[in-house]
């Protein structure tokens, strides 16, 4: 990455562009799980991992604490914050209407190429979990893309956009259920198997419920996870 601030012709780079890629850049690594809720960033310190000076990066910062995913104090630093039991619930809450509507709406509707998408996500998942030569994380990617499909193929760019505003946070919510309850992560694969046999049979209404059935399992285990580690303090 150049991050002399200047261009191949010697002109000065927009700040705006060094500003867009450290946040890119650490968008990504939250996206990535790559710092995880609790975990103490400084601007030095990422201002090194990026190469960058700290002016980019504290732009970057200011729209991540803005977005949820850090809390910014003089005495404490940066905080990579957890979410909240209230977050979590509103959170699980958007997710029950928008993806149980498009899980409704495009049953009976796929094109070819959309389940032969669902499948090979299947396949995928089902080689992480049958194989038992996959992470965690990958079994998270894979979830997450399972999830976000059926929205992509309905082709509401509002929702769309409403569940790719959080999409992070998903993951780390999915992480979380997944390592506070590992057989979670093939109960998933047998419960995206009923859900597509649902909509390739155009039972819309069967969808959704199995749709929002998954996810309130998923919120459950989460809950438990949170209230556990509050009382541990783990």
């Amino acid at each position: 990455m150049n991050v002399s601030g200047r261009t191949k012709n010697g002109k000065s780079a927009p700040r705006e562009l060094f500003k867009n890629k450290a946040y890119d850049e650490l968008r990504s690594r939250f996206d990535n799980l790559q710092y995880p809720p609790g975990t103490f960033l400084s601007e030095r310190q990422l201002a090194d991992e990026l190469g960058m000076s700290k002016t980019p990066v504290k732009a970057a910062l200011e729209r991540l604490e803005i977005e949820g995913f850090i809390t910014v104090s003089p005495q404490s630093g940066i905080l990579v914050r957890d979410l909240t039991l209230d977050e979590l619930t509103e959170m699980y809450e958007i997710r029950l209407a928008l993806e149980g509507f498009a899980l409704r709406s495009m049953a009976g509707r796929l094109t070819k190429e959309q389940l032969e998408r669902l499948e090979a996500n299947l396949t995928a998942y089902a080689q992480q979990v049958e194989g038992n030569s996959g992470s965690i994380r990958d079994a998270v990617a894979l979830d997450a893309e399972f999830h976000q499909l059926p929205s992509l193929f309905l082709g509401n760019k509002l929702i769309v956009n409403t569940l790719q505003q959080f999409s992070a946070r998903i993951a780390q919510v999915i992480n979380r259920v997944f390592t506070h309850l590992p057989s979670r992560v093939s109960q998933s694969l047998v419960e995206h198997r009923q859900i597509v046999e649902a909509m390739r049979a155009g039972r819309g209404e069967v969808a959704r419920e199995l749709g929002e059935r998954h996810l309130r399992v998923g919120h459950e285990v989460l809950i438990e996870a949170l209230q556990k580690s509050k009382k541990t303090g783990v």
